[in-house]
């Protein structure tokens, strides 16, 4: 892999902070050292001295006067060293990466903690985009990715999909216009990125089969496309076993994989890692360095403080546990969904993740519907068009999330939503 083909001249200009470099290093120092370099504040200064968390199951984390110094002072931009480490270890027996044994110039893989996986696809975005470079994505996709991609400038190729995820003939259609030998012409307008959430796709909710992943990660083996999974609903997929990964196919070293704790552990805690090349994710952590310097220490070591009292075993039976959790609650808005708009609406039935996507009926635009006459009758969804490449274009479908409202509140909801559409056909 020819890794400088996909960094971008802004990416590539990075240069690792001196005091970056100093400030780690005097954390890992021996206490001997004696250390003018850092401009750490002094943490007998701060004004936390201890915290006691209970846990569910009867689990206790206790921060102690050290632990708690710790926690509130800087720390690696990568992050915790001992959550990275954790991290690797599950990504090496959930994934079984086969670039895990690579060597460092040829795409061995690394792991950095990012402030939640947006922030993990806004630097990916910015490292390896600009202004009229191009990108392939499924479309419908995740609003916030769009937000983040339009402002560079860049293309957007948009791929068909349906319940399955990414089609990959769609995807040949769009890169038919190139040879495969393009993509070693660095004056060409080939795509470099493909991007795509393969399981419960935020809005659609379509999971992608372990057979088209392969099919899709050979057409970017062809034409020498980087993929980025973004996957933050991979720890909830309802049916096992669990769908094989990009990162688990990725002979060459060409995966960005970005995973979420925030739909099992934490929202509010702000909480992901990015798994790829090392060559990638050194300039992601540049980036971090003169950008947010690096995720929340406490949030980190609160997590880390978990993951070691359950280990690997307990945190997969916590994952079990939210599963049963979201499963339930899909089940109650299918139930729902076939009782109110059977005649009215169309939908399949999610593998994972919190969504549920309506097509309805003789809706050819449901902007206005959802936006003012959805809210007068006191129920809310989002409209299609804000899932769009073209935001403008009218879109018959609606997003309907299962994660909050209770069984009842479904039942009511999707009553409301069939009224409404009633009064309007």
């Amino acid at each position: 892999m020819n890794y400088s083909r996909f960094i971008n001249v802004i990416s590539a200009a990075r240069l690792p902070s001196p005091i970056r470099e100093l400030s780690e290093l005097q954390l890992l120092a021996p206490p001997t050292m004696i250390s003018f370099a850092g401009g750490m504040p002094n943490p007998n200064t701060f004004p936390f001295q201890t915290a006691n968390f209970s846990v569910t199951n009867g689990i206790n984390i206790t921060f102690n006067q050290d632990l708690m110094k710790r926690a509130l002072q800087y720390s690696a931009s990568q992050g915790v060293p001992e959550l990275v480490s954790w991290m690797n270890e599950l990504q090496k027996s959930l994934h079984k990466p086969p670039t895990i044994d690579y060597s460092p110039e040829h795409g061995q893989m690394a792991i950095c903690v990012t402030t939640g996986s947006q922030e993990a696809n806004s630097k990916m975005f910015e490292m390896l985009l600009g202004a009229g470079d191009s990108i392939i994505l499924d479309a419908p996709t995740y609003s916030g990715t769009l937000a983040a991609l339009i402002p560079l400038g860049c293309k957007i190729l948009s791929i068909s999909n349906d319940q399955h995820g990414m089609i990959p003939q769609s995807l040949l259609d769009v890169l038919s216009k190139w040879k495969p030998e393009d993509a070693k012409d660095p004056r060409c307008d080939i795509p470099r990125v493909l991007y795509t959430i393969p399981n419960g796709c935020n809005p659609t909710g379509a999971s992608m089969t372990e057979r088209r992943k392969r099919e899709i990660y050979q057409i970017a083996r062809k034409y020498d496309l980087l993929i980025i999974e973004d996957d933050p609903y991979y720890f909830l997929q309802f049916e096992q076993p669990w769908a094989p990964s990009f990162l688990s196919m990725d002979v060459d070293g060409r995966v960005m994989r970005s995973d979420s704790f925030s739909k099992i552990l934490s929202s509010g805690l702000r909480l992901g890692f990015l798994t790829g090349p090392k060559p990638l994710i050194d300039r992601i952590i540049l980036h971090i360095q003169s950008s947010t310097l690096h995720t929340s220490t406490f949030t980190q070591l609160l997590v880390m403080q978990l993951l070691q009292q359950w280990g690997k075993s307990g945190f997969l039976e916590h994952v079990d546990r939210v599963i049963d959790f979201y499963s339930k609650q899909r089940e109650a808005m299918l139930s729902a969904a076939e009782k109110w708009l059977k005649d009215l609406a169309e939908w399949h039935v999610p593998s994972a993740g919190m969504f549920i996507w309506l097509r309805l009926k003789g809706v050819p635009d449901t902007y206005q519907l959802i936006m003012e006459k959805a809210m007068e009758k006191e129920v809310m969804f989002v409209p299609g068009r804000a899932f769009m490449v073209d935001s403008s274009a009218p879109s018959a479908y609606i997003r309907a999330s299962f994660s909050i409202s209770t069984p009842e509140e479904m039942d009511e909801g999707l009553q409301r939503l069939a009224m409404l559409i009633k009064e309007v056909l």
